[in-house]
């Protein structure tokens, strides 16, 4: 008989019951942007401005509100970002890539939405294109992470650029999602606002036009 199968090892079974699942949920804010809740614990806080006075590309702010699948938008999320410089290198030893590392780019940064508009922002460059796999080019893009109370495990996403329509069009990521309307879930709409180039980027958790996530 297989133990697995035996009866002691059903009976055993029979005792664990599954416990009760447990979300992420404001205390999030505590440990990782304690500042946005109210905290100043840490000699450092690690915020949501990538680049300073002295990064090469062009200045960029990226915002948008993430949305549950009633469409009401979450007040509590933490996102995290990260991507390449302007001229398409990660600052990260795993890069290899014979391009040049910007001193002055730290290239990942971790932001809130508000509690009261429930807008999320990043003031950072736009990247530029990247070395994939097999030396296919990956079109500008940045990499998001998202958790917030009802979340359990981070969701992993992409945004790409409205203006960068040839290189999305070629995009090895991006040609792996079948239909052009899911696509689209990951392109920010690029305007300007006071002098600023403002990306929008909304997510969508769950629903019709929910965002693409990716297993990583």
């Amino acid at each position: 008989m297989n133990q697995t199968n035996s009866p002691a090892m059903l009976h055993q079974l029979k005792l664990y019951k599954e416990t009760a699942s447990q979300t992420a949920g404001p205390y999030v804010h505590i440990g990782l942007a304690p500042r946005q809740a109210g905290f100043d614990i840490f000699e450092k806080n690690f915020g949501n401005t990538l680049a300073g006075p002295d990064t090469v590309g062009e200045r960029i702010r990226i915002e948008g509100r993430v949305i549950d699948g009633s469409g009401t938008p979450i007040r509590d999320v933490l996102i995290e970002i990260w991507q390449a410089n302007a001229g398409g290198r990660y600052h990260h030893p795993a890069d290899l890539q014979e391009k040049a590392v910007d001193a002055h780019f730290r290239g990942w940064g971790r932001g809130c939405s508000d509690f009261e508009s429930a807008i999320y922002t990043f003031d950072t460059i736009k990247p530029g294109a990247v070395e994939g796999r097999n030396g296919r080019m990956m079109a500008p893009h940045v990499n998001f992470w998202i958790v917030a109370r009802g979340i359990n495990i981070g969701l992993n996403t992409r945004m790409y650029f409205s203006d960068e329509t040839e290189a999305n069009a070629s995009d090895p990521v991006l040609n792996l999602i079948e239909w052009e309307v899911r696509r689209k879930t990951l392109i920010a709409q690029r305007s300007e606002r006071d002098g600023e180039i403002v990306y929008r980027f909304d997510i969508q958790v769950q629903g019709a036009d929910e965002t693409v996530f990716f297993d990583i």
